[in-house]
């Protein structure tokens, strides 16, 4: 009895240590190429911020039609990762693998679908956001080069999420650093070396995404053939794909509509708040990915262990993540307040962008530990396939979040001071709504689906 007694209390010993070993094995690769991702837009940032405000700001509007697109196809990493997980929890390695395929043909589908309509769509797209005119065409310019990276970045999407699935973060990384590298040398070789301006960046970004999408199919053909899987796709795979994929979709929609509407009213308050804002949410998707690692890390490792009938061990690694997510927020709000006042000089010269950027940044730091906290339990809903609950929360949200936009734009407040209460409204009232949806679904079971559904 004392034996057993002593074997159950070892267990129960070293059980967080084996969840924070396997957590930390997934999230910390996951951590440095998820960084280099918004790293390609910082790139563009720097880059073009050095060509003029007006080009700065036209690629703030190009980059938000183009995140917002993007946006809405993150289901391919978001679907496939758990999907491929689930299936490798339970022992299923074959399906595992058609599942990638399947994910990889939906993405090339509809990166194909997505960049002809972007083509011909460029400038009426830009026109509804509006601006002076010389702005426009910064902006037309850089999303009409940007469309054949579109397909490539659709391509990497499904891959990392193939690989997450597969309880791989490693490669994902190397892919990542290597395509980030190539990115800031084509870019500076095109924008300054061969004088093509805003477009030289959008084509040296185009050409770093499409190279990296071949480097993940390579990966994936390559274990496919292991397997004994075909290459031809599978009709219901694909169905499923697209069902799991319609409620993600939804759910993504519901945030780039928060992020679309904010770009709006920022663009009323002028080429300068726009420029500044351009800047403090290119920061937050730098911030947003670096936190998301322990999301991915939820999703690959939640998929799994549900997967394998596991909910115990799912419910643990959850509490884990969630402290540490808290933890790493202020980490991140610290490091973004110290270096708030300077950071505006990376990008542009201009002092009124500067002092739009740095009431924006406070806010957005103090904002962190709640961001960590909703994209965590943002990726152990998406690991457990909760999509539908995702969607209809995202809905409830827009709900809280709309009236403080309003105001933020009807206001009439401008300058620094109109840029700190559309952050606020942002990273204040919207986050906040995330984490009550999040958290209160997380707290019960109704997520926690068992075996290779």
């Amino acid at each position: 009895m004392e034996q057993e007694e002593r074997v159950h209390a070892h267990a129960q010993d070293t059980a967080p240590r084996s969840a924070a070993r396997e957590i930390l094995r997934l999230a910390v690769p996951a951590f440095f190429a998820l960084i280099a991702e918004p790293l390609f837009l910082l790139a563009d940032s720097a880059i073009v911020g050095h060509l003029g405000v007006a080009e700065l700001a036209g690629l703030g509007i190009a980059t938000t039609v183009l995140q917002t697109a993007v946006g809405l196809m993150v289901f391919l990493a978001y679907g496939t990762g758990p999907a491929v997980a689930r299936l490798l929890g339970a022992g299923k390695m074959g399906h595992a693998m058609s599942a990638a395929r399947d994910g990889a043909w939906l993405a090339l589908l509809l990166g194909l679908a997505l960049a002809a309509l972007g083509w011909l769509t460029a400038p009426a797209v830009v026109g509804l956001l509006g601006g002076p005119t010389e702005v426009r065409g910064y902006a037309v310019e850089y999303l009409v080069w940007s469309m054949p990276g579109l397909v490539g970045m659709l391509l990497v999407f499904a891959g990392t999420g193939a690989l997450r699935g597969l309880q791989d973060t490693r490669t994902p990384l190397v892919v990542a650093t290597v395509g980030f590298t190539g990115n800031i040398l084509l870019n500076l070789l095109f924008v300054y070396g061969l004088g093509w301006g805003i477009a030289g960046s959008a084509i040296g970004t185009s050409v770093a995404q499409l190279s990296m999408a071949a480097a993940y199919l390579g990966i994936v053909l390559r274990r496919m053939r292991h397997e004994g899987v075909g290459l031809a796709p599978s009709r219901r795979g694909l169905l499923g794909a697209a069902h799991v994929g319609s409620w993600l979709m939804l759910r993504t929609l519901t945030l780039r509509a928060a992020i679309f509407a904010a770009v709006v009213v920022a663009t009323q308050q002028g080429p300068a708040n726009l420029a500044a804002h351009q800047l403090a949410m290119t920061l937050f998707n730098v911030l947003a990915f670096a936190l998301d690692a322990l999301a991915i890390a939820a999703q690959a490792l939640i998929g799994k262990e549900l997967g394998a009938a596991n909910a115990a061990r799912a419910r643990a690694l959850t509490r884990t993540m969630v402290r540490w997510s808290l933890g790493y927020g202020v980490i991140t709000g610290a490091l973004l307040a110290a270096g708030a006042p300077w950071i505006g000089w990376i990008f542009t010269p201009d002092r009124q962008v500067h002092e739009a950027l740095l009431p924006a940044l406070l806010v957005l730091a103090a904002s962190q530990p709640v961001c960590g906290y909703v994209f965590v339990l943002d990726g152990v809903l998406i690991g457990a396939g909760d999509a539908r609950y995702l969607a209809i929360a995202g809905l409830l949200n827009l709900v809280v979040y709309a009236p403080l936009l309003v105001w933020a734009g009807l206001s009439g407040v401008g300058g620094p001071a109109g840029l700190m209460w559309l952050w606020a409204a942002f990273a204040g009232g919207y986050m906040l709504a995330r984490a009550l949806t999040l958290g209160l679904r997380a707290r019960s079971d109704a997520w926690m689906v068992l075996g290779s559904h």
